[in-house]
């Protein structure tokens, strides 16, 4: 009976053992991994969608632009491969600042974005809206 209850206690020993070896080896690698995703992330910078309005302008009429971008990869959860995300409303602003000839500014302006999901991946879509002026010297 003691040998028993001491290859037991013996067995017992070595699980706890090798269980804490793994944890000294998974913890820390799990942390790494962690601070990884979170470094390596998508970033962008601020944007000012509209810039401070001129002293004199005239306004021309209403502009709308779009700007899309997709981020994707497998589901929902997992996407992060941003495909021309990053710089969506810059386009939408400069699409908008174009659709009304001889603008170079938009006052008054509207944000808007709509999403769709698509297979491997999901949408973003941007329309500014707002009124096209031109600066006056």
């Amino acid at each position: 009976m003691y040998v028993v209850k001491r290859k037991f206690k013996e067995e017992l020993y070595k699980k706890i053992k090798r269980n804490l070896q793994m944890k000294r080896v998974i913890l820390p690698t799990m942390a790494l991994f962690s601070v990884l995703m979170i470094v390596s992330g998508c970033s962008s910078h601020n944007v000012t969608i509209a810039p401070v309005q001129p002293e004199k302008y005239e306004v021309l009429g209403k502009a709308e632009g779009t700007g899309s971008g997709s981020i994707g990869l497998l589901a929902t959860a997992y996407n992060f491969i941003p495909l021309g995300l990053n710089s969506r409303v810059e386009r939408a602003y400069e699409d908008a600042v174009q659709s009304v000839p001889g603008a170079t500014d938009l006052i008054n302006v509207t944000y808007q974005e709509d999403w769709f999901w698509w297979i491997i991946g999901t949408a973003r879509n941007v329309t500014i809206k707002g009124d096209a002026i031109r600066e006056i010297k």
